[in-house]
Order: structure tokens, then sequence, then C-alpha cells
């Protein structure tokens, strides 16, 4: 589940990390208001921040006005009009596509390069599951305020990671390796190895499955602040964080993501024309390949579980028929905990249920009473062809969009 910047700050400053003051506002007028309010502490000057799942705000557009989804107010007088160029707009960054993200909430937040942005310095630091190790990894770099990405492909070097054994946590070397390898020192460094130590507390107790802290600064008077959070918690450990849970933004989410939710379904839509529903996230990844190598391009991910009976069919295919990119559904099931017969009977009653399909169904199951399912798909009279291989399988799909 992901959450806001505001959100996320709120989180870490809980758990003692120093974060960049701000509030969140939903109107301009709130905005200035909230602006007022924090120019009592510093400054009148002010970062207007759109709140949207998306990076890369400080660069995208806002397509109504023009705007940056990241602006500075330079007085109180600007923040209203400023506020009016995001709110309610919609922001278009590299990571929303071009039909981007409507702003909702504007962080307001407090100037923290008082004293010229050339006395601070930004670092970047990370936090995530390496699956490759199965241990989290802390990533920290120099090249605060930069993609990591483009830091990772054009200078790796400048990539430091320390590997956590979960059998004995994060240790104090590691902390201090890491910020000695940022090229800090005296109260800096204290400051930042307590904010690595805070850090990778609240991403455990949370159970995040990320933090990216992008940039880290470090001011002129030699604070360490999250001027930027990007925190994703597990969806599989939300029965726990029942508070993090609230904090959840449907708006910010697909429509279909939060129907499949509901129907107890793994799904994540993409960009293909083939729609896919299997069994198992394993067989969803080989279906994928397999639909990529007939010649067209997976449409979404779908894994109805072990259990798939009628009811969870019938939610897939509605769920896939409503993305209009899709020309042929595939659904490749291999009958282990559930019998073929059983799906097969789900896809015939789930057909009917919905109506008139207009794009082809291709079915094909192996495994526990195969033979019965294919045979129920092949007298159902439905647009259904039913096949036994991926090979098959394959050659339908390439048939149908050739």
């Amino acid at each position: 589940m992901n959450i806001h910047e505001y959100q996320a700050k709120e989180i870490l400053k809980n758990f003692g990390v120093k974060i960049q003051n701000g509030f969140v506002a939903e109107t301009p007028k709130d905005a200035k208001t909230l602006a007022e309010k924090l120019s009592k502490e510093k400054s009148n000057v002010t970062v207007l921040k759109a709140q949207i799942h998306a990076g890369g705000r400080g660069k995208g557009i806002i397509k109504e006005t023009g705007s940056n989804g990241v602006v500075i107010s330079m007085s109180l007088d600007e923040v209203e009009e400023k506020s009016k160029n995001i709110l309610g707009g919609t922001l278009v960054t590299h990571q929303t596509g071009e039909e981007g993200k409507k702003v909702n909430k504007l962080l307001v937040a407090e100037d923290v390069y008082y004293d010229g942005p050339e006395k601070c310095e930004e670092y970047y630091l990370g936090i995530l599951l390496d699956r490759s190790t199965g241990v989290n990894v802390i990533m920290a770099s120099t090249e605060g305020g930069v993609d990591i990405e483009k830091v990772a492909e054009e200078t790796p070097e400048k990539i430091i990671k320390e590997w956590i054994d979960p059998k004995i946590g994060l240790q104090q070397y590691q902390v201090r390796k890491i910020a000695f390898s940022l090229n800090l020192s005296g109260n800096a460094l204290k400051e930042m190895i307590k904010f690595i130590n805070s850090l990778y507390s609240a991403y455990e107790s949370i159970d995040a499955s990320l933090f990216e802290i992008n940039p880290v600064l470090k001011t002129s008077d030699s604070q360490i602040l999250a001027v930027d959070a990007k925190v994703n918690i597990d969806d599989n450990a939300l029965y726990r964080q029942s508070d993090i849970e609230n904090l959840r933004d449907l708006d910010e989410e697909d429509p279909s993501e939060i129907e499949a939710n509901k129907s107890n379904l793994s799904y994540v839509k993409l960009d293909g024309n083939v729609g896919c529903m299997v069994n198992g996230a394993g067989l969803a990844m080989a279906t994928m390949d397999m639909i990529k190598l007939s010649g067209g391009d997976p449409a979404n991910f779908l894994d109805v579980g072990g259990t798939a009976n009628a009811e969870t069919v019938e939610a897939g295919f509605r769920i896939i028929l409503k993305d209009p990119n899709v020309k042929a559904i595939l659904l490749n099931i291999f009958g282990g905990i559930v019998r073929c017969d059983r799906v097969a009977n789900g896809v015939v009653q789930a057909y009917k249920n919905i109506g008139e399909i207009n794009v082809p169904i291709i079915v094909r199951l192996q495994g526990t009473n195969s033979e019965e399912g294919s045979k129920i798909i092949e007298d159902s009279g439905l647009k259904v062809y039913a096949t036994n291989t991926l090979q098959e399988a394959a050659d339908k799909v390439n048939e149908i969009l050739s």
C-alpha cells in the first residue's frame, strides 16, 4: 500500500526522524492560512508540494495551468495564487503516464534551504527487501535529489549498500559505515547516525516494504532532515497495522484493483491487449511471458488463487473486460488444489451471468480433471476455446491477434 508524502513524514516523525515540517491543505485559502502559521516559526518562503502517489512531482506539469507539481512561494501573498495553479489540476509526471493524476491535496512545507542551497548537501537513503538475498538492505548515496535509477546506471560506485542480518538486526558499525561513506563529520555525522537508526526502526515497526528518502538534507546548520519521503507498506501485514491502513487513499488507486481486492483477487493493470487469469503467481508470470512470445502484450496480472470458483472467475472476467484495450482473454489453470472441471463450470456460469462477451476466451486446463474440464468448455456452445498445452494456447492467441 502506498501513502502520501505528508502521511509518510508524520509516521517518520513519530519514530524520531527529523523531517521538513509542513501541513496539508485541500483549498488555496487553507494553504495560505497554513503558510502564515509556518511563517511565524521561520520565514515567509514556503514550498508547495502536490500530493499524489507518484514520483517526479517537481518536474511534473499540471495540464490545466502549466505549473510544476512542486513550487516555491517567496511571500505569503503568492501562496494562494500558486496553490490555485496546482490544487484540482491534473499532474503529469514520468510515473503517472500521459493521463496524469488529479491533485486533491497540497503539502505546505517550510523552507529548509534558508541560508541558500549552496550551503546545504543532499543525500539519498533507501531501505527495502533485497529479494536476491532475502534480507533488508540500506542503500545510501551522496547523489541526493537525483533519480537513484540514473545514479545506478551511470555511477553505480556512488551507491553504498549494507545488508542487515535479520538474526542480529542493524548493527551500529553498519550505521557509522554508511554515515562516514557520505563524507560527514562533526554534528552532521552524529545527526545522520541518529537519522539512520530511527529510520530503520520505523521501517521494521510499520511492516514497510520500501522507504525512500530523496533527498535527505544536511542544512546549513548541520541538521539532517527528510525533505521527501516515499513509504510503501506490505499489504500482507496490514491486518496488524490498522492505523496505517486507515491512511489508504482510494482516489489514488486504480478502480479495478480496488474491485479485485474486494473479491480477494491479486490484480495489477498493465498496458497490453491480452487479459490473463491464472491460479498462482508463478504461473501468471509464465503466462505473461507466453503472451509476449505469441505476439501479444499482457493487459494485466490476475491471480485467482488456489481455490478458484465460479464467483472468483466471474469477478476476474468482469474486471478484465472493463479494459477497452483487451482483445482476447487467456485463462490458464493448473488443477492442483482446485479441480479443472470446477473451474470450467465457473467459466460457463460466468459467461452466462455477464451476458454478451465480445472478446474470445482461450482456456488452458491442466491437472486434476483437466479432460472433464475441457469437455465442459467444448460442449458449452460458447465462444470459448479449450486448449491442453501452453503451445496450443499461444498459437490460439497469435491466431486471434493476427
